[in-house]
């Protein structure tokens, strides 16, 4: 069942309010209160469990590791993630893993021969990101992000707590550094995507991924050479995609 949401506007407002009273609360305590005051049993975690995915996930698995965690499986991981997935998860205790694949009509229209993306990226991502994740997330009124400032300068001054549409898209992880990552997935002693050891520092479908070059930032990797940076699901283009399912 579909939840019952708050309107556009009221989504706006709502988020506004989130981040003055609690967008500089301590991740952890952010975490727990959504989870358990805010939106108890209507908030996931969306993952790519990619380069520093543990952390989101170790934070989400100590309050409640019941809590849904959606993955997209576009089709197009490196073999390395998929199999990083399945290790993290057990290691959390992670009980509600939920994969969600591209669609086959959509897959057969759009890229029958699987090689879209060597024509046009972004129409690749709306079959094989884009529609999924409003999928994950439409019956949820609230899911928690991994995304951080630093990643990108297109996230520089990203919130914490951002209106999509009618529901509620939180970033609890937005201030974290790399340091402040590394030291946390040393002190938890947590599995490291086995990528980043050969320079993938942002992890996404093998064709539109590469090693960061020195003093790149995170997410340079990504659809080297094109002015894309997003795949979409953090863009407009998700709430276009989450209204279709409502209608």
């Amino acid at each position: 069942m579909a939840p019952k949401l708050a309107q556009p506007d009221a989504a706006v407002a709502h988020a506004a309010e989130l981040e003055a009273n609690f967008g500089a609360l301590e991740t952890r305590e952010l975490i727990e209160r959504a989870i358990g005051e805010w939106f108890p049993g209507e908030i996931a975690v969306v993952s790519s469990f990619g380069a520093d995915s543990a952390v989101l996930l170790e934070l989400i698995s100590s309050v409640d590791p019941s809590v849904p965690v959606a993955f997209l499986d576009t089709g197009k991981h490196f073999g390395e993630t998929l199999q990083y997935r399945d290790q993290l998860a057990e290691d959390l205790g992670l009980s509600n893993l939920q994969i969600v694949h591209p669609l086959d009509d959509a897959l057969l229209a759009g890229d029958p021969d699987g090689l879209l993306h060597q024509r046009d990226t972004t129409a690749c991502c709306d079959i094989r990101k884009v529609e999924p994740m409003a999928r994950a997330v439409a019956p949820y009124k609230a899911w928690f992000t991994g995304r951080k400032r630093h990643q990108a300068s297109t996230r520089s001054a990203m919130p914490v707590f951002e209106a999509v549409g009618e529901r509620i898209r939180i970033n609890p992880m937005a201030d974290w550094t790399t340091e402040d990552l590394a030291a946390y997935m040393r002190a938890h002693d947590l599995r490291e995507n086995p990528l980043v050891a050969y320079g993938y520092l942002s992890i996404g479908c093998f064709p539109c991924t590469q090693p960061v070059e020195a003093g790149g930032d995170a997410r340079s990797g990504r659809w080297a050479g094109q002015v894309k940076t997003e795949c979409g699901i953090h863009l407009t283009g998700l709430e276009g995609s989450l209204n279709s399912q409502s209608n």
